[in-house]
C-alpha cells in the first residue's frame, strides 16, 4: 500500500510539473505598406493596448503576440489616407501575413 501512494504521488506531482511549465506559445503579425514611403506609423490595437511597430521599406512586423483578435492601424503620410485592418486573428505559434496594404490617395 505504501508502495501505491508513493508511486500515485510522483505521478501526481510529474502531471502537475508538466502543466506547470508549458510555454505559452505566442504568435506575430506582418505586412507589408505600399507605396513604402506613405505611412509613418503602424499600430496594433486590442481592447485598451497599444503596440507601435518599425516600418522599414514599407514591412512592418509584430512579434510575440498572445493568441487573440487585434486592429492594426496605419497612419500615413499625407497626400495618403489612413487605413485599418479590424479583426486580425493571431493564432499560437504562427505568424499572420496580411500581405500587401495599399494606401489610397
Amino acid at each position: 500500500m505504501k508502495k501505491l501512494c508513493v508511486v500515485l504521488s510522483f505521478l501526481i506531482v510529474f502531471a502537475l510539473g508538466s502543466i506547470a511549465f508549458t510555454h505559452i506559445k505566442l504568435g506575430g503579425i506582418i505586412g507589408k505598406i505600399t507605396p513604402g514611403d506613405a505611412a509613418f506609423t503602424v499600430s496594433l490595437v486590442a481592447a485598451t493596448d497599444t503596440l507601435k511597430a518599425e516600418i522599414s521599406q514599407g514591412v512592418f512586423t509584430f512579434t510575440n503576440l498572445k493568441e487573440g483578435v487585434y486592429s492594426v492601424v496605419v497612419k500615413a503620410n499625407a497626400p495618403y489616407k489612413d487605413a485599418i485592418i479590424e479583426r486580425v486573428a493571431v493564432k499560437d505559434s504562427a505568424t499572420t501575413d496580411l500581405g500587401e496594404i495599399k494606401l489610397q490617395q
